[in-house]
């Protein structure tokens, strides 16, 4: 049985980031606010991102520099990114007494390193200002007349409610993990809206591999590798890209930033046909260099056999898939035994770890998933939605790609802010 209609100045649909952050700003304002979110607790994927340390942004001041890795909508983002950047979200969780650091690559952190203080902190801030806060509330239906949002219809364990307010602000997060709740229920009712919305692929994801060898590493890393992906075209192999960063192997396949921010363009590839690639453990270093390393390695440890001094030549961790790699020499031969053509063999394999891609990790394992709204369709300094005046749209449901290290979180919070302080 339906409740009678509760009526609000602003109803925001998510508890992620982005909706955390809206609600919060509008309620600052003085609206009545209420939030709905249909998992039990707020910020479920806000909990486990940056493997539960909270990559809260990435430390680029300059917005210049910024906006371009966002690519095609680096254009749309100069607004709002000028209305609350990446000063500003330091600011904001330092005055809530919730301080950042910086680490590699500019990806700033919680100083406590946990997520869920990051979470903590902004329900203390909707707090503040009254937010009305329901979970456990599932939307089953928007409400709509002429191009306007009237209401939306809410089912909990224990009834069916309608609630009413004057704006809307939809962040209910696109398909990456879904087991928090990111289950795309936004992009269905923003194509009943009227919007163009792209469906969703896995973008940050790792890569699905069926290597014997790198299996075996399964939490262990290359810290400085370089990776390089070929196509086979017929019997030959067509050289594609390569790119140096951290390599992490998984039980699955390969992981890591480098890998997450290359998934798109070896999805590409795999359009084209079979796509392997292979590992170079010791870019820094020519076939000469790195003969000269294991040499040493060899003359230093004569009377042990190979099994026992691949540990002292390998990246750490990597001498059991090595083992599995060198078929040309037995493990169980004294190193003073190699000749100088089996060293050789053992060279070319640290430079040309060899890889097969099977495929892309699905939306499970995925940082971020693109597709969503085209964002023509969004007023730029609002976050208004050009088809439904009454709706602003934020966080991953408008189509904007972007690399790991913090952009997704900062474009949350910016969208978020902007949202809160239009709706």
């Amino acid at each position: 049985m339906e409740t009678p209609a509760t009526e609000y100045d602003l109803i925001v649909i998510g508890g992620g980031a982005s909706g955390m952050m809206a609600a919060g700003v509008a309620a600052a304002r003085g609206l009545h606010v209420l939030l709905l979110e249909k998992n039990k607790t707020l910020g479920e994927k806000l909990k486990i991102s940056g493997g539960g340390r909270c990559n809260i942004t990435n430390a680029t001041y300059d917005i210049r520099t910024l906006l371009p890795k966002y690519g095609d909508a680096e254009q749309f983002l100069f607004s709002p990114f000028s209305k609350f950047g990446v000063k500003d979200t330091f600011d904001f969780f330092e005055k809530r007494k919730l301080p950042l650091v910086v680490q590699k690559q500019n990806r700033a952190f919680p100083h406590t390193e946990k997520a869920l203080d990051v979470v903590q902190s902004l329900l203390a801030y909707m707090q503040e200002g009254k937010v009305d806060i329901k979970t456990g509330s599932t939307v089953q239906k928007i409400l709509t007349e002429k191009n306007q949002i009237t209401g939306v219809v809410v089912k909990t364990k224990t009834a069916v409610e309608t609630y009413n307010a004057k704006n809307y602000i939809l962040a209910t997060g696109g398909v990456s993990h879904p087991e928090t709740g990111s289950t795309g229920d936004g992009f269905g009712w923003l194509r009943d809206l009227g919007h163009s919305v792209k469906t969703p692929t896995p973008n940050l994801v790792p890569l699905a591999t069926n290597d014997p060898w790198s299996r075996i590493l399964s939490g262990n890393s290359i810290a400085e590798g370089k990776i390089t992906f070929f196509v086979e075209q017929g019997e030959k192999l067509q050289k594609k890209f390569s790119e140096k960063g951290k390599i992490l192997f998984t039980h699955f396949g390969l992981s890591g930033p480098l890998i997450l921010n290359l998934a798109s363009k070896v999805s590409d590839l795999l359009q084209e046909g079979k796509v392997v690639a292979s590992i170079d453990a010791f870019p820094s270093l020519d076939i000469g260099a790195l003969d000269a390393k294991v040499l040493k390695a060899f003359d230093d440890s004569k009377n042990k056999m190979l099994k026992n001094v691949l540990r002292d030549f390998v990246p750490e961790g990597m001498a059991p898939g090595m083992a599995l790699l060198i078929t040309s020499t037995n493990l169980e031969t004294k190193v003073n035994s190699i000749t100088k053509e089996e060293r050789r063999k053992i060279v070319d394999i640290l430079k040309a770890l060899p890889v097969t891609v099977t495929g892309l990790m699905g939306y499970n394992r995925a940082i971020v998933a693109d597709g969503g709204v085209d964002i023509s369709e969004i007023d730029t300094k609002t976050m208004r939605s050009k088809v439904c005046p009454n709706l602003f749209i934020t966080g991953d449901l408008l189509d904007i790609n972007r690399p790991s290290g913090g952009y997704s979180l900062q474009l949350c919070w910016t969208t978020g802010f902007v949202a809160g302080s239009n709706a």
